[in-house]
């Protein structure tokens, strides 16, 4: 794998100082991995990003998960029983972010960038389904789902750095915990002078689950009843062997 890491970073350098100067290609990056496999006694990954830039700027990537709908509750005691009051759906809400950057992202790229790139928690396209609903209680709801993300490590607390060698190869790396979703993440790389974005760069991570856990979990999904009742007859096959063990060893 470093190997693979450090040829990359060789021939991105190399190229990018060969080019002619209207044929350069700012930006060259890539992933340790495309793909995380979530098998049996998953405890995480780190990815790591790498790539070479050509002149002076500052660098920032963003990683983003599977969007889905996300449900966030208000509770309230009533009677002496917590129980839910308010809910506010939002509508394709990123499982996953995390970004990272050389520099403070106010330092690196304009207001405007920022908000149309997502870069930043604060410019998620964080949306009630909705539309009715009031602002004031809309941010409360907004503020409440971002903590929660960031309470289970889905959404990092705080800007990741990146490190940058001889002012042109540059990594970081981004660590996706135990709990992440399954589908393809999007991880985009700007590459930015004085505040404008001089060239961008995706590249899709695939998290997929593999092995008997995943046969498990597509059984579960696919066929919930059958899966239930099979679980049902388990139970009891080992309540009544236990039993039976219990009587020989008496």
């Amino acid at each position: 794998m470093t190997g693979r890491i450090l040829l990359f970073l060789a021939l991105a350098a190399g190229l990018l100082g060969d080019m002619p100067a209207r044929a350069q290609q700012d930006l060259v990056a890539d992933l340790s991995d495309h793909l995380v496999a979530i098998t049996t006694g998953f405890t995480g990954a780190d990815v790591l990003l790498f790539g070479a830039v050509e002149g002076e700027g500052e660098i920032v990537v963003t990683v983003t998960g599977p969007r889905t709908d996300v449900t966030v509750r208000r509770q309230e005691r009533v009677a002496g029983v917590w129980a839910n009051v308010e809910a506010v759906t939002f509508a394709n809400t990123p499982s996953f972010y995390a970004v990272a950057s050389t520099e403070p992202l106010e330092n690196v790229a304009s207001a405007d960038i920022r908000q149309r790139q997502e870069i930043g928690i604060e410019n998620l396209f964080l949306r009630p389904e909705d539309p009715e609903i009031d602002p004031g209680t809309a941010a409360i709801f907004r503020a409440g789902l971002i903590r929660n993300k960031q309470a289970v490590g889905l959404y990092a607390g705080e800007v990741l750095p990146i490190t940058v060698l001889s002012n042109r190869l540059f990594r970081t790396r981004i660590h996706l915990p135990a709990n992440v979703v399954t589908g393809t993440y999007t991880v985009a790389v700007y590459f930015l002078r004085d505040g404008s974005a001089v060239h961008a760069q995706t590249t899709p991570l695939v998290v997929s689950k593999t092995g008997i856990g995943a046969d498990i979990f597509l059984f579960a999904h696919g066929n919930s009843a059958a899966y239930g009742v099979l679980a049902i007859i388990i139970a009891i096959a080992a309540g009544w062997l236990a039993a039976w063990i219990g009587r020989k060893v008496g």
